[in-house]
């Protein structure tokens, strides 16, 4: 039987996703898979009503949760919308005491990238929970091979500095999966004893396979404090899992 993204991704207390290439099909694909899921987010997240059984707009994501009935999920908790295309995002506390009360996973956007392909995380990202059980960094095969620039790739001079390249230069397998790996890039504010699992998506033919498992072998092998319990690599727009490569 073909492994699915419930199969290889974490899917249990609170679930945190970062990075660039596919953090908003990643969450959608988990919550309408698994038991009573709850979809929220630490910052902005684009309208996502169609891809949830219901969002509740709310201050209080504790009150919502209580008056959720056992058809609302997958549910959305958001605590307001900002303007027409976007809803705002809870503080870490928020989500943190949502975890905490929800007898089901809490999958959670805590970064933001501006639909790019990869993208390394600013000082203020990213807003990961302490408590989180789980963090999945990730980025998209299809951006090895392009310029280091912003219409790829968000925040070009932090992928830069972390893979050691320079802004301009052709993305590599090497430096995706340096950043990935790093403490200042995917594995940023990933807490302590929290599962790690690196997402390389976007793997929709051959040639992307080829360059997703250059990805996640670089990832491996930058990852140096052994952090990453797996990548997995995925074509999630499919709703389909490639293979997963354990650390």
């Amino acid at each position: 039987m073909p492994l699915a993204p419930e199969d290889t991704l974490p899917t249990e207390g609170l679930v945190c996703v970062v990075g660039a290439g596919g953090k908003k099909t990643t969450l959608y694909a988990l919550a309408n898979r698994i038991d009573r899921a709850v979809v929220t987010a630490t910052v902005r997240i684009p309208i996502f009503d169609d891809h949830v059984a219901r969002v509740a707009v709310s201050e209080d994501p504790l009150d919502a949760l209580d008056e959720a009935a056992a058809s609302d999920f997958p549910l959305g908790l958001v605590p307001e919308r900002e303007r027409d295309d976007r809803y705002l995002g809870y503080d870490r506390g928020a989500v943190a005491d949502l975890a905490a009360t929800h007898d089901g996973p809490v999958l959670v956007k805590a970064d933001g990238a501006r639909m790019r392909e990869f993208k390394a995380p600013s000082d203020r990202e990213p807003q990961i929970p302490a408590s989180a059980d789980a963090v999945v960094p990730i980025a998209a095969a299809h951006v090895v091979g392009e310029p280091l620039t912003d219409e790829r790739v968000h925040r070009p001079e932090q992928v830069a500095a972390i893979a050691g390249i320079d802004e301009g230069d052709e993305v590599t397998a090497e430096a995706v999966g340096a950043v990935l790996a790093s403490p200042a890039g995917g594995l940023k504010a990933v807490p302590d004893g929290a599962e790690a699992v690196a997402l390389v998506n976007k793997v929709d033919d051959a040639e992307d396979e080829a360059v997703a498992r250059e990805i996640a072998a670089a990832s491996l092998d930058a990852d140096a404090a052994g952090r990453l319990d797996r990548v997995v690599l995925a074509a999630l727009g499919e709703g389909r899992i490639v293979d997963v490569i354990e650390a």
